[in-house]
């Protein structure tokens, strides 16, 4: 029996009135997530990337179709975490005070937000450092606070809009390879937005290719690579290179407008 989604999107699409007109963002996007599932999404700057999850955690409305969490349209937005670019960090909490934050908002004891949150810092290399405010922490050191935080009150989805954007090249190694880390410990469902290829293929375990806008499903593939997997050498797999080069065409279809028909890849 095949196990059902936890999270459908179905024939979602999205138009935004301004008083210039109308801008259709997103056209009838339809997949299904799955319990425990990494789903990276890629797709052209401008295609309805980040606009599709702030549907899902309701700052935005959608123009028409259905989101199911759990096989209801009434969503519970306090099981998605939200990890967005930008760290966010609360300036005036200390880190670990920032961590607690989520656990103290759901009414957990301060024992066991102090238990959680250590553990998670410790995870993620930061122990030593909850007494830290976000301005004495490096940018990698407060995106790593940032996703614990979003890790910390358990929910059952965890959405990721480009969260290692701004990082240097080794810092970025470094976030994917922790972040993989605890997934594979904790097997969340991830949804995980980016515009590098290259991360796409290493984090997920399917990646899906929207078209330009208005952003629908192009293609969706099974990543094959084998887990757990080493950030740094994964790129040396023959299915790896295989996987970049037909998203690396697929996008350039997009990008010069030369796309064929959409459709859905095994």
């Amino acid at each position: 029996m095949t196990q059902a989604p936890i999270l459908e999107f179905r024939d979602v699409a999205k138009t935004f009135r301004t008083a210039r007109g109308s801008v259709e963002a997103i056209g009838n996007i339809s997949v299904d997530v799955r319990d425990g599932e990494f789903l990276t999404i890629v797709g052209p700057s401008g295609c309805g990337k980040s606009t599709l999850l702030n549907l899902l955690v309701g700052l935005e409305k959608p123009s028409g179709g259905t989101i199911l969490l759990e096989g209801r349209p009434e969503i519970d937005r306090m099981k998605i975490g939200y990890v967005m670019q930008d760290d966010n960090l609360y300036p005036w909490r200390t880190l670990q005070q920032n961590v607690e934050f989520p656990l103290e908002l759901r009414g957990v004891a301060p024992a066991e937000r102090t238990r959680i949150a250590r553990d998670y810092l410790a995870k993620v290399q930061l122990a030593g450092f909850e007494s830290r405010y976000p301005y004495e922490l490096s940018g990698g050191m407060r995106q790593r606070g940032n996703i614990v935080r979003a890790l910390s009150y358990s929910p059952r989805v965890i959405i990721m809009d480009e969260p290692f954007g701004p990082l240097d090249a080794q810092t970025r190694l470094l976030l994917q390879q922790q972040l993989l880390d605890i997934w594979s410990q904790e097997k969340k469902t991830v949804i995980f937005i980016t515009h590098d290829l290259h991360e796409a293929i290493a984090l997920g375990d399917r990646v899906m290719v929207l078209t330009r806008r208005p952003g629908s499903v192009k293609a969706v593939h099974d990543i094959g690579l084998p887990r757990p997997r080493d950030i740094r050498h994964i790129h040396e797999h023959p299915e790896f290179r295989r996987l970049l080069s037909t998203l690396g065409d697929q996008l350039e279809e997009e990008i010069m407008g030369t796309r064929a028909k959409a459709g859905v890849a095994a």
